[in-house]
C-alpha cells in the first residue's frame, strides 16, 4: 500500500476523529515532515483535511474522484481482485488497457479504471457512452483455472456482485437480465463485457469489463437511450459517491471470484436466479443469424442459459441478444 493510501486509511479509521502527525509518521515509517508534505498533496487533490493542535489531522470531506491510492485505502486487503489498481483520466477502453497488461504477463487481479472512455464498448460491438466522472468504467484481469466454456460463470458472478454492491450502497433493488445486464425498473444501468484468450481446453486470461451509469442525469444520456437507460442517481434521487461504490463492487467481485475458483459456482448461480428477470419468461434470442424462441428455464453448471424451445427441445445458449416477450 502506498504512503497516501496508508494516510487515508489511518484518517478514516481514527477512533477519536483525528490522528496526530507523530502517530502517522510512526505507523507509516516516515518523518513528520514527509507526512505533512503528503497531506498537502492530498489537499491539492481536493481532500479536505483539517489540522488541529489537539486532535491532529481529521478528514472532513473528499472529492468525487477515482484515485488509485484512495481506492486501495478504502478496499483494504483482498484475495485477488483489487490488489493492484490503476486509474486513467481518459483511455480508449479499459478492456484494451487490460489486454495489453495481460499480454505483458501482469498477474491477475489488476483493475483499470478510466474517468472517461473514448471508445467504450459493450457486447456485440455496441458503443458504451462513458462521460467523465459520471460512472464507473473499469476492467479486471483474471487468470482462472477454467475451460473456455466455463467462463460464462464469471459473467454470472459479476452480475451477482454488482447486484449486492448496488443494493448495499443505494438500497435499490436491481434486476439481472441474462446474459450481462443490470436493470432498475426495466431500464439498463450496468453492463458486463467478458473477453478471453484461450487455448482449446484452457483459459489463458479473461478480461472482465464493467460499465455502470452512476451519476448521469436524464439529459446526459443520448436521445436514443433515454427510454431504455437509467442511472443510480436518477433511481435513488441523490448522487452516489463513486469511490465507495467502486470498492464495494471490487470487494463483492473478489468474493464471488473466490467462490467460482473453489468450485462453488452453484451457490453463485442460486443467488443469480433469485434476482434474474429472464428465468421463467418467454424469450426471443438472436444468436448470430439464428432466432430462438422459447421459455427460459435455468442456468446449467457452466452458466449457460437453458431454453425450452417452441418445439420442446432444450437449447443451451452461451450468448445472444435477448428480448423478453410480453
Amino acid at each position: 500500500m502506498t504512503t497516501d493510501a496508508q494516510i487515508l486509511s489511518a484518517l478514516r479509521s481514527a477512533e477519536n476523529g483525528g490522528v496526530s502527525g507523530a502517530e502517522l509518521a510512526q505507523q507509516i515509517g516516515i518523518s513528520r515532515a514527509a507526512v505533512w508534505a503528503r497531506i498537502e498533496e492530498l489537499r491539492q487533490l481536493g481532500f479536505e483535511i483539517e489540522a488541529s493542535p489537539h486532535l491532529g489531522y481529521r478528514l472532513l470531506d473528499e472529492p468525487d474522484l477515482l484515485l488509485a491510492d484512495d481506492l486501495l485505502a478504502r478496499l483494504g486487503r483482498t484475495k485477488v481482485i483489487g490488489r493492484d489498481i490503476r486509474v486513467f483520466a481518459k483511455t480508449s477502453s479499459t478492456n484494451d488497457v487490460i489486454e495489453k497488461l495481460a499480454r505483458d504477463g501482469v498477474k491477475e487481479g489488476v483493475v483499470v479504471f478510466a474517468e472517461s472512455q473514448t471508445k467504450g464498448r459493450g457486447r456485440l460491438g455496441r458503443q458504451w457512452v462513458s462521460p467523465a466522472r459520471k460512472g464507473l468504467w473499469f476492467s479486471v484481469l483474471l487468470r482462472p483455472d477454467l475451460r473456455p466454456q466455463e467462463t460464462t460463470q464469471l459473467t454470472v458472478a459479476a452480475a451477482t456482485a454488482l447486484w449486492r454492491a448496488i443494493h448495499e450502497q443505494t438500497g435499490l433493488q436491481p434486476e439481472i437480465k441474462w446474459p450481462n445486464d443490470i436493470l432498475i425498473r426495466g431500464r439498463k444501468t450496468a453492463g458486463i463485457l467478458t473477453e478471453l484468450s484461450a487455448e482449446l481446453d484452457h483459459v489463458k486470461y479473461v478480461i472482465l469489463g464493467l460499465g455502470l451509469d452512476v451519476n448521469m442525469t436524464a439529459n446526459e444520456f443520448p436521445a436514443d437511450l433515454r427510454k431504455t437507460a437509467t442511472s443510480l442517481r436518477i433511481e435513488s434521487g441523490k448522487p452516489v459517491l463513486r469511490a465507495e461504490l467502486a470498492t464495494a463492487i471490487l470487494r463483492e467481485l473478489d468474493r464471488d471470484y473466490a467462490r467460482v475458483c473453489a468450485g462453488r459456482f452453484a451457490a453463485v448461480a442460486d443467488e443469480w436466479e433469485e434476482h434474474c428477470t429472464t428465468l421463467g419468461r418467454s424469450v426471443s434470442i438472436h444468436v448470430g443469424d439464428r432466432r430462438i424462441r422459447g421459455h427460459a428455464e435455468s442456468l446449467d453448471e457452466d452458466g449457460a442459459l437453458l431454453v425450452r424451445t417452441e418445439h420442446g427441445h432444450l437449447e443451451r445458449i452461451i450468448g445472444g441478444d435477448v428480448t423478453l416477450d410480453k
